[in-house]
């Protein structure tokens, strides 16, 4: 009996797309048929997945990147805003995300709000890999790259707890945010702010107070 899969693919690297489709098709099953679509941005994506709801023929797997343009109304700016969309207007589709994003705050954030089907770093991504997981989520598993594997390892072997706040605030400092303009991205104050750095550095054992005594810290256990 023939399966016919449905599939959505967003990127906006066209050899890239491409390099999925001929895999895809390449190793297939014998008995699957697979309709591929295309989008390279989140309006396209929107369009497309806004017309399969409408024209209830929703899909079954859908590929997406992080990094991609913004749409023109600016609802969505990222992948992971299209992918937390597509969880509620396509509840069955399965969503395997592929990024070249490895921060822990990022990938943490990813698995909490979207908790995709697959989580994939590009830069563990080969072509039978790509295949493996593909037909695994099919069959109703979970796949996580290596490199996410050892993050969340890493994370969940650690005595230390940390909410998504203190998560962000490490983020923030690891991408160079001073620690004055931390507020306008937490939406908290300045002195919650420095409370929160205090514990994190109470946690971390960070004795001489430097940010990026801190980060190297985090880093070690998986935080950063």
């Amino acid at each position: 009996m023939i399966e016919n899969i449905k599939i959505l693919m967003i990127d906006d690297h066209p050899m890239i797309i491409e390099g999925y489709q001929n895999t895809l098709l390449f190793t297939k099953r014998d008995n699957q048929e697979l309709d591929i679509e295309i989008a390279n941005n989140c309006d396209e994506a929107l369009v497309a997945m806004n017309k399969a709801i409408k024209n209830n023929t929703p899909y079954d797997v859908l590929f997406v990147d992080i990094s991609l343009p913004a749409s023109t109304d600016g609802t969505m700016s990222s992948g992971e805003d299209l992918a937390e969309y597509a969880r509620k207007i396509l509840p069955n589709s399965k969503i395997i995300i592929l990024t070249m994003f490895n921060e822990a705050f990022r990938i943490h954030n990813i698995l909490k709000t979207i908790n995709p089907e697959g989580l994939i770093i590009k830069s563990d991504l080969t072509s039978s890999e790509l295949a493996s997981a593909f037909q695994k989520v099919l069959d109703g598993d979970t796949i996580y790259s290596a490199t996410v594997k050892q993050l969340i390892r890493r994370t969940t072997s650690s005595d230390i707890v940390i909410d998504d706040k203190n998560r962000k605030i490490l983020h923030l400092l690891s991408q160079g945010v001073k620690t004055k303009n931390l507020a306008s991205h937490l939406d908290i104050s300045l002195s919650a702010i420095e409370k929160r750095k205090k514990q994190l550095r109470d946690l971390f054992e960070v004795e001489d107070g430097q940010d990026e005594t801190l980060l190297n810290q985090a880093r070690k256990k998986g935080f950063v």
